[in-house]
């Protein structure tokens, strides 16, 4: 009696552990997609396309663009200061390096066409989460989103 009970026991154990793998695989799956890993995004065309960093802060709002064209790059820092209401810009220009592993990799050598002592670098990792592209920066972890995707959600949420 006891051995027919430990092999009922075991066999609901194993169709209970099978009926978990699926949702524990979903669950993963989704974790990896949400951290960039494990997405082949090589199909992806980033050609003519804009992506969007926005940092609010007390005394001032930072609005960072990349806008990519082939091979080359554009790099657009505007500071907007919240006591005198003006705003400053900054545009670097340079190329831009797509590896196979959705690595992306900026150098802005040229601020407003003049060549600079140090380039400005960024390496981005490309990933997409709810349909929506993102470039995530491998060092601080900023979120540069696409314009078009932030547009449409923009017209999703006035809906």
């Amino acid at each position: 009696m006891n051995k027919i009970f430990s092999g009922l026991l075991l066999i609901g154990i194993v169709f209970f552990a099978n009926a978990q793998y699926g949702s524990l695989d979903a669950i993963l799956t989704k974790l990896e997609e949400r951290k960039g890993i494990n997405q082949n995004l090589s199909n992806v065309n980033i050609d003519d396309k804009k992506f969007v960093l926005i940092k609010d802060f007390a005394d001032h709002t930072e609005r960072n663009f990349i806008v990519i064209k082939g091979k080359n790059a554009t790099y657009v820092e505007m500071f907007d200061d919240k006591a005198t209401n003006e705003s400053t810009s900054n545009v670097f220009s340079g190329d831009i390096v797509r590896s196979r592993k959705n690595i992306i990799s900026l150098r802005a050598d040229l601020l407003e066409n003049k060549k600079v002592p140090i380039p400005v670098t960024k390496t981005l990792l490309l990933t997409r989460q709810d349909n929506i592209l993102y470039l995530i920066d491998v060092n601080n972890k900023d979120r540069w989103i696409d314009e078009e995707s932030f547009s449409k959600a923009k017209i999703k949420a006035k809906k």
